[in-house]
């Protein structure tokens, strides 16, 4: 069964022109999603070679029907992308070229009821973008303490009304257990003032990202990803990443920031004593933001931000 994987690549000409690919090269795309990155990788790639990695059962299906014409300049694994260096170990490859990570959550998981990711649709609490992890969003929700919600909500969500909610889950949860995407996003909205439901963004919106990540594990992968991804780099490969909010952000920034510095000594030394050397250099300085025609097209990638580094 075909499998109507609509995602939209954010940031696509920005990323091949950021990744710099080399016709005979190696490049891992370590979420494939519906293969629209991995194309546009794979179709210029000659000699070369690309490894398209993803969790999700149905964004395989969905890259392996878009890389199929591409034959054996495309290859494509269901794992995690923080299994880069045993996904590439297993296939015989020992450098890379590139790395592109697009972070975000897909429009097919997204629009998808029954995923569970969607506070704007009634499905059953789930929120697992592989359905082999044993975690769901039900059993964060009906099981965590209420200063464990308070806490994730806060940290990943950034979610100001973090306190009230977790209340508001605890005391619902004791009545009958919560289980739809609806009970919660409606539980949610009523518990925060009247005054913060009005306008922005839906008031479900932080707490379901909060509990998407810690169903996931989103972002304790990311910063051994990068360190792992960057071993396997030749000199001269680069690593692209997107990011869409600004935990995410900013764990990619300091990474980015600490490999590029090398040295670990405290500022006040005046000299060097630990030994370590650069590792990258960044392409860009600033993140690359989508454009103004990206934006009428896709008002999803509103918050999509691009860093790109090279091996020295």
């Amino acid at each position: 069964m075909k499998i109507e994987f609509s995602h939209r690549s954010v940031l696509l000409d920005e990323c091949i022109d950021g990744l710099a690919i080399k016709p005979e090269g190696i490049y891992v795309d370590g979420t494939a999603g519906g293969g629209g990155h991995s194309f546009e990788i794979a179709k210029r790639l000659t000699t070369g070679k690309l490894i398209a990695i993803d969790q999700d059962a149905a964004a395989i299906t969905a890259a392996s029907e878009r890389l199929a014409p591409l034959g054996e300049r495309a290859v494509v694994v269901r794992s995690n992308f923080c299994e880069i260096a045993s996904v590439c170990r297993e296939l015989g490859v020992e450098q890379i070229d590139g790395l592109l990570l697009d972070l975000g959550v897909s429009s097919y998981q997204l629009d998808t009821a029954e995923r569970g990711f969607s506070y704007q649709a009634d499905a059953p609490l789930d929120m697992r973008m592989d359905k082999r992890r044993s975690l769901t969003a039900a059993e964060v929700v009906n099981e965590y303490s209420e200063e464990r919600l308070k806490k994730i909500l806060y940290e990943y969500g950034e979610e100001r009304y973090s306190a009230a909610i977790a209340a508001a889950i605890v005391r619902e949860r004791e009545k009958h257990p919560i289980e739809s995407t609806a009970q919660l996003s409606n539980l949610i909205k009523y518990a925060i003032p009247p005054a913060a439901r009005e306008g922005g963004h839906h008031p479900a919106k932080r707490s379901f990202q909060a509990i998407r990540i810690e169903v996931n594990g989103e972002l304790d992968v990311i910063e051994p990803a990068i360190r792992d991804a960057v071993s396997l780099l030749r000199k001269g490969g680069r690593v692209a990443i997107i990011t869409f909010h600004s935990l995410e952000d900013r764990i990619v920034k300091q990474t980015f920031a600490d490999l590029v510095r090398g040295c670990t000594c405290p500022k006040d030394f005046p000299i060097c004593v630990c030994g370590n050397k650069p590792i990258l250099k960044q392409v860009n300085k600033k993140p690359i933001l989508p454009s103004a025609e990206e934006l009428a097209e896709n008002p999803r990638s509103r918050s999509a931000k691009l860093r790109v580094a090279q091996k020295l």
